[in-house]
């Protein structure tokens, strides 16, 4: 039978793909230069206007032009970590369950869940925070003065006055909303991470006798790191970069927490709150493009250094 397709028409369809192939990963690529740009175009007179005092300084009045980013570069921070704490045993936990534990249609319906959790947009999370688990903090760190209640609060740092949190949205509610959001997204990499260690590998260790823990511990997750550590970083990077729940269940105020109930305030939530409200070219919307250019240093930084974490692990291994 004759081709239909002839040598010349299958190399200039290769040489198309080619340059096609090409084209895309270039345009990723250009579309990071392009965002650099952008952030350090719009916020260079603001850098030389108020240079590194700028991240040292806690005022932020726009009438008044000052500005100070540490509130909002702590806050970020601190919420993060906070997130990350609560939602990496969590997510393990759930992923080992699932992967090892769960059978049959519990199984199938756990991961329809998790899919259902992740696919849940922001601005409902926030809602969560605001009318669901606002309300409950707010109700379990409140105590009248003088109180053991009241003294233990004080005195680790669980809230700044005797009569507990002023408020339900603060460091602690924004904390769990952000942790119930990475929950999904280190469930889901982390199962899968551990679903890629062979089976030959826990039969091994049941046949040398270790309980189900013992496999866990020092042969799934050993052997599973590499995929676990990149599922807890992507984790964090989701909790930095979240805009609308921060926005709705920290509080947002302009001030740094000294306790676990107190309201804080996020980079992105300062950007989303205050952009529309700017004057396009003046200080106030400058400086704003320089929170973009923090929040996209962090970003890019927790992305490399996972990286660097799971070549580092890779080469212990094979040393």
């Amino acid at each position: 039978m004759q081709s239909l397709i002839t040598a010349g028409d299958s190399r200039r369809a290769d040489a198309i793909f080619f340059y096609a192939m090409v084209a895309c990963g270039l345009s990723v690529l250009a579309i990071v230069f392009l965002i650099v740009y952008e952030l350090v175009t719009k916020s260079n007179l603001s850098w030389h206007a108020f240079g590194l005092k700028f991240f040292f300084r806690s005022e932020w009045d726009p009438v008044n032009d000052q500005y100070g980013a540490l509130p909002f570069v702590y806050g970020t921070i601190v919420s993060s970590i906070l997130a990350l704490i609560i939602a990496v045993p969590v997510g393990l936990g759930a992923a080992v369950y699932i992967s090892e534990y769960a059978k049959g249609k519990l199984k199938e319906t756990l991961k329809i869940v998790i899919e259902l959790l992740a696919a849940i947009p922001s601005i409902v999370w926030g809602f969560i925070g605001l009318m669901v688990l606002g309300p409950i903090v707010s109700q379990i760190f409140s105590a009248e003065p003088d109180t053991w209640w009241s003294k233990i609060m004080v005195t680790l740092h669980l809230a700044s006055y005797e009569t507990g949190a002023t408020q339900g949205t603060n460091l602690l509610t924004g904390g769990l909303i952000l942790a119930l959001m990475s929950v999904p997204v280190i469930v889901s990499l982390s199962e899968d991470a551990l679903r890629a260690v062979p089976d030959s590998f826990r039969e091994a260790a049941l046949a040398l006798g270790a309980n189900p823990w013992e496999t866990v511990r020092r042969v799934l997750f050993p052997a599973a790191r590499n995929g676990l550590l990149a599922a807890c970083m992507l984790g964090m990077g989701r909790a930095v970069g979240e805009t609308m729940a921060v926005l709705l269940a920290t509080g947002h105020s302009n001030r740094i927490p000294l306790a676990l109930t107190d309201p804080v305030r996020t980079m992105t939530a300062t950007i989303a709150a205050e952009m529309g409200e700017t004057v396009h070219g003046d200080d106030h919307y400058r400086v704003l493009f320089i929170l973009g250019i923090v929040l996209f240093v962090i970003t890019c930084g927790i992305n490399v250094a996972s990286d660097l974490i799971v070549k580092g692990v890779k080469k212990a291994n094979k040393a």
